[in-house]
């Protein structure tokens, strides 16, 4: 049985179910593990590989470190023709690549259908992990992701996607949090994760929980992706939009009359999201020019105040 005193330098693990495992090595470094894979969300097997691999690797810079080795994690058909999967190799591989990271080979088994992703290591110091613990009332909550890619990926799978909807969720998902996480490193967070499979309530509940504190969400503030929006208000909704609101509503609270789709839409799964991070107010402005002086999106979508659970205004 895992006991958390048998394991002194295991920093971040199952006790605290956080985005990544953390195991200290020294006094100056610690070790940031993580995996992830899944099965296409777009047509092209580039776009796919690059936005797996930019999903995992985003987990070690949830938690502030910096991505340096991963292994590819494969499950391709046997008739699935070469030329594709090296296409999906490839566009993990580059992403890797810009990331600064080592890929340094992988496993591979048959599959009905194909899914990859990797599994990471990444490397932060030991007294500068974020976790999903530790925001305080005042602080600001800021995201550097908009959000709905989950809607566009799911028109697209329904045949009925603007093509340049999907332009735009593609690049949205392909983009690394690296830059971002570096920007946030320079002014430090109190708390940090970054928006995936749970979506953005199910995510903000688990900073919630975690830090003892409620967080107030400004509706009219959260950025979206083109599209996803009037894909909202045709109900276009993936299977995973239930299940995130079976799992965190009676955590949440809609303040204002919000239209029930648009209250699912904040329950539809991310992939490949930004970070949402909690920020002492005082350090706010200087973030916020950090972001924009390398033209690096970032919103101001809430704050944490006293309480608990999720409240949306």
């Amino acid at each position: 049985m895992f006991r958390a005193e048998r394991y002194p330098n295991l920093l971040v693990g199952l006790e605290v179910s956080d985005d990544a495992a953390v195991y200290r090595v020294s006094d100056e470094v610690a070790v940031v593990q993580t995996v992830d894979f899944f099965t296409p969300v777009v047509d092209d097997p580039y776009d796919y590989g690059a936005i797996a691999a930019a999903n995992a690797m985003s987990d070690v810079y949830a938690m502030g470190g910096e991505v340096v080795l991963a292994l590819n994690i494969c499950g391709f058909p046997p008739e699935l023709p070469p030329e594709i999967v090296g296409e999906i190799l490839r566009g993990g591989a580059e992403k890797i690549a810009e990331a600064g990271g080592a890929l340094a080979g992988g496993h591979t088994i048959d599959a009905k259908e194909p899914t990859y992703g990797l599994a990471v290591m990444g490397l932060v110091h030991p007294d500068r992990v974020w976790t999903k613990g530790g925001a305080r009332p005042g602080d600001a909550l800021v995201l550097t992701k908009p959000l709905g890619v989950g809607l566009v990926t799911t028109a697209l799978k329904g045949g009925v996607a603007d093509p340049a909807h999907v332009a735009e969720a593609v690049t949205s998902m392909q983009r690394l949090n690296r830059e971002a996480a570096c920007l946030i490193g320079q002014i430090g967070a109190n708390a940090c994760t970054d928006v995936t499979g749970f979506a953005l309530l199910g995510h903000a509940c688990e900073m919630a929980q975690k830090g003892g504190v409620r967080l107030r969400l400004f509706f009219d503030k959260l950025p979206f992706v083109a599209g996803a929006v009037e894909y909202a208000d045709q109900w276009l909704f993936p299977a995973g939009t239930c299940n995130n609101e079976n799992a965190y509503k009676q955590a949440v609270s809609f303040d204002g009359g919000f239209a029930e789709e648009m209250q699912q839409l904040l329950f539809t799964p991310e992939t490949s999201g930004g970070l949402l991070a909690a920020v002492s107010s005082d350090r706010l402005d200087a973030l916020l020019d950090l972001f924009a002086d390398t033209e690096h999106p970032c919103w101001v979508v809430g704050e944490v105040v006293e309480g608990e659970g999720i409240e949306v205004v």
